[in-house]
């Protein structure tokens, strides 16, 4: 029982884990892409590289962009989020923003509207149709010129949500004309973003780009590159919690070891009688190490069968617990997390299953030594 609940733990607590990370991994590449290309300075060639990148057979699509900070106001509600300007047509193809639009239609996007995230609408009180201004950098500079540029003004055409509170919350998506009038760009962007066939290394293939197509001064950069330290943090995570939950088998070991042991005290006889007539030490002692290893087999397989079916049975169980503890689950909806996510790994199942018939086949060593340890004429004389 005990190397049952500490693998059906394990099975549980890995297999959330992983769902959570894929979940993440998901829409990191869904709102970025696989790889932007990027540079230190303004790229103005951008059309040429586009056209390189367009050429690959590993390519899907392709899609300029340029961001930056601004000051946004609306009914003297100050934010200062990022803006992303891009072409709707071809970032359509990179990003599928119209899976993202709550509020608006994508089809009235123009040079004279911008999306806001969720968030960032919220906080503004501003909705479509509201009308916004907008403060960039470019008027700072101007104004050591003494000249005096005045704030833009857009309409909102409607809100996204990607699902990141982090994006909804600091976001504005415009036109990449727009974008290079607010920021002096000329006809220069940022970067390009890039989608890739489905199974191919991103990580990989960043580095093939940059060696093989684009031009000395640009970086490809994987979605995985960019976003590593929140997916070493995910990681770690979840190897912590799993290790913390490892004591839980640690402790059934200690459990097996009390009762293999008792039952050495129990039988010093029968081990005594068996010594007695010819069985070697050795051989008393891999019998109580095959207890073990059976204990850990059944233990394992039933843990196995345990967990997947908590996990398959999940949702009634959430809900049900709620109900007992009279509490809401409020991180449901988070993320766009409306159920607790799974993804199974066969590493997991290996490494648990290991690690559980391991450790229950040496908790049955110590009793196994004292065993071998016993001379038959003192074990024939136990009571």
């Amino acid at each position: 029982m005990g190397v049952m609940l500490g693998v059906c733990v394990l099975i549980i607590v890995q297999s959330v884990m992983n769902g959570f990370g894929e979940g993440i991994r998901q829409r990191l590449v869904e709102t970025q892409g696989d790889i932007r290309i990027r540079s230190n300075e303004v790229v103005y060639d951008w059309e040429a590289q586009i056209a390189a990148l367009e050429q690959e057979a590993m390519v899907v699509a392709v899609a300029p962009y340029a961001e930056g900070v601004v000051m946004l106001q609306h009914r003297n509600r100050p934010q200062f989020p990022m803006i992303r300007g891009v072409d709707p047509i071809a970032e359509s193809d990179v990003i599928a923003l119209e899976n993202f639009i709550t509020l608006g239609d994508l089809d009235d996007f123009d040079d004279e509207g911008v999306f806001l995230g969720e968030g960032l609408a919220y906080t503004l009180q501003a909705g479509p149709g509201s009308v916004v201004e907008v403060f960039t950098p470019l008027m700072l500079e101007r104004l050591k010129e003494d000249e005096v540029l005045l704030p833009r003004e857009f309409t909102v055409i409607g809100t996204f949500r990607t699902g990141s509170p982090q994006v909804d919350g600091n976001m504005v998506i415009s036109t990449l004309r727009v974008m290079q009038e607010l920021y002096g760009l000329e006809e220069g962007a940022h970067g390009i973003s890039v989608k890739l066939r489905p199974g191919v290394d991103a990580w990989e293939y960043s580095q093939t780009l940059e060696t093989n197509v684009l031009r000395p001064g640009l970086e490809a950069i994987s979605w995985l590159e960019s976003n590593k330290h929140h997916l070493f943090a995910i990681q770690n995570e979840k190897r912590m919690i799993s290790f913390i939950i490892i004591f839980i088998i640690l402790v059934s070991s200690f459990s097996i070891t009390i009762a293999l042991m008792m039952a050495v005290i129990r039988k010093t006889r029968e081990i005594g009688l068996i010594v007695a007539m010819g069985g070697r030490p050795s051989e008393v002692a891999y019998s109580f190490c095959f207890q073990g290893l059976v204990i850990g087999l059944i233990g394992t397989v039933l843990g196995f069968c345990m967990g997947l079916i908590c996990l398959h049975y999940r949702g009634p169980i959430l809900v049900a617990y709620s109900w007992l503890t009279n509490s809401e689950t409020e991180f449901l909806g988070i993320y766009d997390v409306y159920e607790i996510p799974v993804h199974y790994l066969t590493s997991d199942f290996v490494y648990v299953s290991c690690f559980a018939v391991v450790m229950s086949t040496l908790a049955g060593l110590l009793p196994a030594l004292r065993a071998a340890r016993l001379k038959p004429a003192d074990a024939l004389r136990s009571e």
